[in-house]
């Protein structure tokens, strides 16, 4: 008789590596980890000040990533923290309001999900050009101002929460079958360099 471990580890098997991501398994524990470590950055977030230009993310790609193959939307979700970490790992935050500590313990989480997430997708192509693009926005508009405002660290920190609260529910979209930590091995793992991040950020 076939048992149901045996049937799911079957099931795991016949499915494609990126569905059975062990990212998927625990991915609420450090998505609550870094919106908590964003939280602590600054002030409660408010609604933005009239001197800050709004940057607008590109909707219409987020339709079409939601509406894609598992393994694209697990590619778009390490492609937006990768950028994400650009973001946070730029020079001019020296300036930010918030201590280097905070800086680095929110890049640490990030840094591990990018890690974990390359170890699931066969993919390391650049990321989506219009994904770019929002995000060298969002860096002129608040990074690479001389003597940044309280105003544009706030919206900083205001797109960063938008965004993973986006990554959030993308990743809610996504099945997890239940034997999803069996199928990724220690080989698979060590075959991808995932250690380092792109220097090709923007």
């Amino acid at each position: 008789m076939v048992t149901w471990t045996g049937l799911l580890f079957v099931l795991c098997g016949a499915l494609t590596s990126a569905l059975c991501c062990d990212w998927l398994t625990h991915y609420k524990q450090p998505s609550k980890e870094a919106r908590d470590l964003l939280t602590r950055m600054g002030d409660q977030l408010t609604e933005q000040h009239p001197s800050v230009h709004r940057v607008r993310f590109p909707k219409h790609l987020y339709k079409q990533i939601k509406n894609s193959e598992v393994e694209s939307k697990l590619v778009f979700i390490r492609d937006s923290l990768q950028l994400i970490f650009c973001l946070y790992r730029h020079g001019n935050l020296s300036a930010a309001p918030w201590g280097t500590d905070k800086t680095d313990g929110f890049l640490t989480v990030i840094h591990r999900q990018i890690k974990e997430l390359s170890a699931c997708v066969s993919t390391n192509s650049p990321a989506n050009s219009r994904l770019r693009s929002y995000y060298r926005t969002l860096a002129n508009s608040t990074l690479s101002c001389s003597g940044c405002s309280t105003a544009s660290w706030q919206l900083l920190r205001k797109e960063t929460k938008l965004r993973l609260d986006q990554l959030e529910l993308l990743v809610a979209s996504i099945r997890v079958p239940a034997a999803a930590s069996r199928r990724r091995s220690a080989a698979t793992q060590q075959q991808r360099n995932t250690d380092t991040i792109s220097k090709d950020c923007f």
